[in-house]
């Protein structure tokens, strides 16, 4: 797909406010795990999605318009540990709302990182998603990171510990830009099915 046009539509911070009309793609994980840079990479703009050396930093759900017809949606991160008790339950809350209402949501692209096995927070998103009836794709982030001849070790790690088949997961890098290809092959197939 051809990118004519990506910009920054709003910030949510209040459930109320949740768009409940259009097309989107979510994007959801660990606050370290490069959403932001995901995110900037398939888009192929730099500094659309803002990045941040300090986990956490995604606080709010940030819409963005692609090419004038569909949503990308960045959620916030969730397991960051010093964001304190009373924002845990802010964030979560407001993810929570946000996919329960969300009836224009097409997929969720759920974002661990390739060199760690996902923890119990990646486990209780999975269970949400697939209880929810919402699509999803698993995007093994960070693929740079590791030889590529370990990628599918990695993958099958991954696998085991959310109780899925490789076949759900892709390994991604921000940096080569490695499957995004296949990333732009889901969302398309999903827009064709509307």
């Amino acid at each position: 797909m051809k990118i004519k046009e990506a910009k920054f539509l709003t910030s949510v911070v209040n459930s109320e406010k949740i768009i409940q009309d259009g097309i989107e793609f979510a994007f959801v994980g660990r606050s370290n795990v490069g959403k932001s840079s995901f995110i900037n990479s398939i888009l192929g703009v730099k500094k659309l999605a803002r990045t941040s050396s300090e986990p956490g930093r995604t606080r709010m759900i940030n819409y963005f318009l692609i090419n004038n017809s569909f949503r990308f949606v960045d959620l916030p991160g969730y397991g960051y540990a010093k964001a304190g008790k009373g924002n845990k339950l802010l964030w979560a809350t407001l993810m929570e709302d946000y996919l329960k209402k969300a009836s224009c949501l097409k997929r969720v692209f759920m974002l661990v990182d390739i060199r760690h096995k996902p923890t119990e927070l990646d486990r209780r998103m999975l269970e949400f998603l697939t209880y929810s009836g919402i699509a999803f794709t698993i995007v093994a982030t960070k693929a740079d990171k590791i030889a590529k001849s370990k990628i599918p070790a990695y993958l099958q790690d991954i696998a085991k510990t959310l109780l899925i088949t490789t076949n759900n997961i892709i390994a991604y890098s921000s940096e080569t830009l490695v499957n995004k290809d296949k990333i732009w092959q889901i969302i398309e197939d999903d827009l064709n099915q509307i």
